[in-house]
């Protein structure tokens, strides 16, 4: 029996083979003119406003974009598609409460994650506002002076003006931030123990910075995206 298959919808070949199953088990074909793979018949599913908002709180807790997609029931390209547009929509300074021009305190510290593989590191440079546990301060890049430097720039203009910024021993902050605005201590100090606690809430709630994890970036601007997304998210509950 002649199984007859679909003409290729873009160039109308029928030079046409099987090409494995989407995720509902329906068939895929792919054209072997123009290199187009597409399933017969296709169905589009629309994406309830309430399915994205579910989606948009999944977002911010520890689970892989797999594990979103078979709760809530969209294709993983779908889904793709959809984080990366909002992610690449987030905005990349930080919103904080005004502040008065009296003496504040920073903590600063790096953490370290990579996308795509662990030799391309990508640290994370925070700054907390101690009083009130604000992130204020935030730059992904590499551990160097320049991510000192962008710290630095990425921290509001009163706190550049008015915060003694309390740091480790790494010689790149001593590099960057004026003496009068930087103190590097220890960790017996006691003066960074609440961004590095912040660090480790950052592992447990965005899924690509876990250790040993699977569910690591593979694209550079989705993994800022990522930590941007929480992060706006972790000041907007602290302004709550």
């Amino acid at each position: 029996m002649l199984l007859l298959r679909p003409n290729c919808p873009d160039c109308g070949s029928n030079r046409i083979v099987k090409n494995g199953r989407i995720y509902n088990k329906k068939p895929k074909y792919k054209c072997q003119t123009c290199g187009r793979q597409f399933v017969e018949n296709p169905t589009n599913k629309v994406i309830s406003s309430e399915t994205k908002s579910l989606i948009d709180r999944l977002l911010l807790e520890k689970i892989s974009l797999a594990g979103i997609a078979r709760s809530t029931g969209v294709s993983q390209k779908w889904l793709q598609d959809y984080v990366n547009n909002k992610y690449a929509s987030i905005d990349r300074t930080v919103k904080v409460k005004p502040k008065k021009k009296v003496r504040l305190n920073v903590e600063c510290d790096e953490l370290w994650s990579f996308v795509d593989c662990k030799e391309n590191k990508q640290w994370v440079w925070l700054a907390m506002d101690r009083e009130t546990r604000e992130i204020i301060g935030v730059y992904i890049g590499a551990r160097s002076e320049e991510g000192a430097k962008q710290l630095w720039n990425s921290l509001p203009p009163v706190y550049r003006q008015c915060a003694v910024c309390y740091t480790d021993f790494w010689a790149a902050y001593a590099c960057i931030f004026p003496s009068l605005r930087h103190q590097p201590v220890g960790k017996d100090s006691g003066k960074t123990n609440h961004i590095e606690r912040f660090n480790n809430t950052l592992r447990q709630r965005v899924c690509r910075l876990v250790r040993k994890t699977l569910s690591f970036s593979k694209k550079l601007e989705n993994h800022i995206g990522a930590i941007w997304y929480f992060i706006h998210h972790y000041n907007y509950v602290l302004s709550q």
